[in-house]
């Protein structure tokens, strides 16, 4: 089945949240915002801008009737600055008015004067300060302190990974329209439609059942709409509440940037020990995460940066430790892969230093030290139904690894401007959300006397095709086309209490529920044919009844109409709640993740010694989709994973000054992927594997472990550099920009 969506994206037919037709007396909304990073507001002067031309209203904190706060796990993020700012962007004040032009307008001339406080932008000077979210936590396995004694080499190093801007096509925005007795219904380009109710019910102090909040589609979100998109629908909600009119925001995009969180920076302090046939025996590391101003998602990101902090490797002594660093910047936010890449982007660095140090390949150290069935993680759950020997297997021989090598070899041995790199990048992803307590979904179906269906799940579709997969359930379970079959926005009011469309679960968690208020519909359909044909052998295929493996004359929607007129039900919910998962933060051991999806990528690149410049040859792929539902789209999703990741490695650079203030402000300044960025071959093969009872019909989450793979151009790239400058003492500091290449190209 290709993506349902295809057809209506290519001729501009999709609705997204700006393509929604507005109310007559529709007002828009433009968040005012602070200029400096850390500060006391010391006056507000907005009398001007309020008699400014068009402007209806501008709000404050002192407008809230209920909380003046938006954090989620912890309560520290304001929707508007009280008296003090914490970072650059931090919004002060909504300015409401009949255009988003004469709001901009009316923005230059509120008249803002602060005291400036001390700005703190590094993680590694915030936790000196104690500036931090909350308390470190601390993984173990074994004991390292008495490991060391064993190990033959023990190599220490550091590694700095940067942000990432989300960039979704289209900005953050939510457009919010009153309803009697005091209800509002709320079009929100967000991932988590129940995390917006409740903290809009929060802030205008009602019940949910007052707030409703819809969302068909999102032009993108890779994490930036799971929290994000809160506040700005918050925003136009208290606006429609104060002034009983609909009211939209459709951000800028340099608005967007400025405002709005990115993918955590993390610096690392890592120490490794391997014995004399290169076994790692030992690995201690220290991850200080850039939270930014408040905690937003950084707890749990940086929960799951310790959960993949061994990545697809077995270590018998681990400590990890990770400090959430309280800084003035925006708060930071999930980002596909979670925090896992940043932990993963620390054990490769400290392999590859090791490597380095011993004279050995990188890859000889990987292959020695993947996971197999039994091996114990740091935090206590032990793997089952491994693969991350078999996809390295196969992705060397399929794609002749050893041969690869020699002609790389070959090549930078007769080359002197320009000079080949490669690495392999094995992965190993959990999937679950690590919050047990969020593992759990809904879906409604209704069944017209008609035959037609109606699904409605939790699951936000945000160009990843999840509403494919949805409408494959349906068709596939009860044996009827795709046309039959509508699949209705992610609404509140139909799907309550759902989890965000995170965490690569959204397949996983709402299709399992779609699948038992299937089966409980077609159990009951079945039954009324059963008692028609008088038999107990029933099947519906090719949108008609069988009996006894024959086609009757009864289709599926005579079977619909007898079941109608028999008064059975033709609607069911059901609740899914993933089993066997759970986890104890007091004793930091558990079984947190449903299972883990593995795979192996080989990168090849050519680096021109002259410039700095570089070009990707190839990426050679394999990956344990499990029984992949749809190939199609789950290849997209390696494709988009895995250039998302490269892009993330090799050119966005996020650039702070010591101020706060963001330079790499727009897309003139903040390099991302474009068609010439790409590898010249992107080559997927999937792995023959059973797949995984938890897994939605056994194919496994797709849409965060590709990702990792780009983790591996970073290091193909330092490989190429150290074939042109072998003695170079380099630092680990993605992305690797053609500038930072260039200089270590000619480092001493």
């Amino acid at each position: 089945m290709i993506n349902i969506d295809a057809q209506n994206h290519v001729r501009g037919k999709s609705i997204y949240l700006d393509d929604i037709q507005e109310l007559q007396g529709t007002l828009y909304a433009l968040p005012f915002d602070a200029t400096v990073a850390h500060a006391k507001i010391k006056s507000l002067d907005l009398e001007a801008a309020s008699k400014a031309k068009g402007i209806v209203a501008i709000l404050t904190a002192k407008d809230i009737p209920g909380e003046n706060q938006i954090g989620g796990i912890i309560p520290d993020e304001p929707l508007f600055a009280d008296g003090e700012v914490h970072f650059r962007g931090q919004v002060i004040a909504l300015i409401v008015g009949d255009s988003e032009h004469h709001c901009r307008q009316a923005a230059r001339l509120i008249k803002v004067v602060y005291e400036e406080l001390p700005v703190i932008v590094n993680p590694r000077e915030a936790q000196a300060h104690g500036k931090l979210i909350m308390p470190p936590r601390n993984f173990k396995l074994g004991n390292t302190e008495e490991a060391w004694s064993e190990c033959e080499h023990i190599i220490e190093g550091r590694s700095d990974v940067n942000g990432q801007e989300h960039l979704y096509i289209e900005t953050q925005g939510a457009y919010a329209r009153p309803k009697e007795d005091g209800s509002i219904v709320i079009s929100s380009s967000t991932q988590g439609p129940t995390a917006v109710q409740r903290m809009v019910a929060r802030v205008l102090n009602i019940p949910m059942h007052k707030v409703e909040i819809d969302t068909v589609r999102l032009g993108g979100g890779f994490g930036g709409k799971e929290d994000q998109a809160t506040p700005w629908a918050v925003m136009v909600a208290l606006a429609t509440q104060v002034l009983h009119k609909p009211v939209k925001m459709s951000m800028h995009r340099m608005d967007d940037m400025r405002m709005t969180g990115k993918r955590h920076p993390y610096s690392a302090d890592f120490k490794i020990g391997l014995t004399k046939d290169l076994k790692i025996l030992a690995y201690e590391v220290t991850h200080y995460q850039n939270a930014g101003a408040a905690a937003d998602l950084s707890p749990a990101v940086m929960e799951r940066t310790l959960f993949h902090s061994t990545n697809a490797y077995y270590i018998p002594n681990v400590n990890a430790k990770a400090y959430s660093c309280k800084t003035n910047l925006p708060p930071n936010t999930a980002f596909r892969g979670f925090g896992g890449p940043q932990g993963k982007f620390a054990i490769e660095a400290a392999i590859v230093k090791a490597a380095e140090t011993l004279g050995v390949s990188p890859a000889e150290i990987q292959k020695k030290n993947l996971v197999v069935d039994g091996n114990e993680l740091s935090y206590g759950q032990i793997l089952q139904q491994t693969n991350a020997h078999a996809s390295w297997d196969d992705c060397t021989a399929t794609y002749q690894y050893e041969q690869q090598k020699k002609r790389v070899a070959d090549f930078n041995a007769t080359n002197s401007r320009y000079k080949k790199g490669l690495a392999v990048q094995p992965i190993c992803f959990g999937i679950s959300f690590t919050n047990t307590m969020m593992n759990h979904a809904r879906a409604l179906v209704h069944i017209y006397h008609d035959g037609s269906i109606v699904v409605s799940t939790g699951a936000v579709e945000m160009g990843q095709g999840v509403n494919t997969k949805m409408l494959q359930i349906v068709t596939e379970t009860f044996g009827i086309s795709a046309k039959r079959v509508r699949i209705e926005s992610t609404n509140t009011l139909r799907v309550a209490n759902t989890s965000p469309t995170a965490a690569s679960a959204g397949a996983d968690l709402n299709g399992k529920a779609l699948q038992l208020a299937c089966n409980a519909l077609l159990e009951r359909l079945i039954t009324v044919a059963q008692k028609e044909l008088n038999t107990d052998k029933i099947q519906i295929n090719d949108e008609f009844v069988f009996a006894n493996d024959k086609a009757t004359e009864i289709s599926w929607p005579d079977l619909v109409m007898k079941a109608h007129v028999l008064r059975v039900a033709l609607t069911e919910n059901a609740h899914y709640a993933t089993p066997t998962i759970h986890y104890d933060k007091t004793k930091e051991k558990g079984h947190p993740f449903a299972y883990h999806v593995y795979g192996t990528a080989i990168v090849e690149v050519t680096v021109d010694c002259l410039k700095g410049t570089y070009e990707f040859d190839a990426v050679n792929v394999v990956h344990d989709f499990g029984k992949s539902m749809n190939t199609d789209i789950d290849n997209g999703q390696i494709e988009g994973g895995l250039v998302q990741g490269i892009g993330w490695m090799t050119l966005e650079e996020i650039v702070y000054n010591d101020q706060g203030r963001l330079l790499s402000n727009a897309l003139s300044t903040y390099k991302v992927p474009d068609i010439y960025s790409v590898p010249k071959q992107i080559n997927i093969k999937h792995l023959e594997t059973e797949g995984h009872e938890l897994a939605i019909k056994k194919s496994k989450a797709v849409g965060e472990p590709p990702l990792m793979y780009g983790l591996g151009a970073y290091f193909a790239i330092r490989d190429a550099v150290r074939a042109f400058n072998p003695n170079a003492d380099l630092a680990v500091n993605a992305p690797y920009t053609p500038e930072k290449v260039l200089m270590d190209l000619y480092k001493k």
